[in-house]
């Protein structure tokens, strides 16, 4: 009997495992679907830079919605890196939208013209921290948008992982104490 329960736990999780990846892949793809599909032929302006701080904002407010998800889950460490696969690429393509509205709106921002593609490799060697240094920012406010985006990578990699992991313990701690009331009172 202890063997079938097994047997049957295990196909659950292997269940909600393939079901994790499959949505974390669905959010990978239609992120990047989604970034080349934009239509990015508007002027610089005001608004664009509104636009990025309210993208950061909602950004923000998903993670904080993801931590709250993972405290409760069922499966917390396999909901975190679900929340670390999907948060990671929408929060790339903010950035992404950013150089791409740059460089077209302002042109010599950076060493060279940033298409889509050009502009999703820039955002990823900076947040992998490499920096190839053959596409550099020129300009005053390529420079800032690039420091802006260097700052919310330390927060992204520093903070954020900090309370995914903080979410885990919290869901792993409320399992092993049982449901309320379980203890022994005296």
């Amino acid at each position: 009997m202890k063997s079938s329960r097994r047997t049957d736990r295990f196909r659950v999780s292997r269940r909600r495992l393939v079901r994790s990846a499959f949505r974390s892949a669905v959010s990978v793809v239609l992120s990047v679907v989604v970034y080349f599909l934009l239509p990015l032929d508007h002027g610089l302006g005001i608004g664009t830079a509104i636009a990025l701080a309210m993208s950061l904002v909602l950004f923000g407010g998903v993670v904080a919605w993801q931590v709250r998800t993972i405290a409760t889950s069922e499966y917390p460490r396999l909901r975190a890196i679900e929340a670390l696969a999907t948060a990671g690429p929408i929060f790339l393509v903010i950035f992404s939208v950013a150089y791409a509205l740059l460089s077209k709106n302002q042109a010599g921002s950076f060493s060279e013209t940033l298409g889509r593609t050009e502009a999703l490799y820039f955002t990823v060697t900076v947040f992998a921290t490499v920096g190839f240094g053959d596409i550099v920012p020129v300009t005053e406010t390529a420079r800032v948008v690039t420091m802006v985006q260097m700052l919310s990578d330390v927060i992204l990699v520093g903070m954020i992982a900090r309370v995914l992991l903080g979410a885990v313990r919290i869901a792993e701690d409320a399992r092993s104490a049982g449901p309320p009331g379980s203890e022994e009172s005296g």
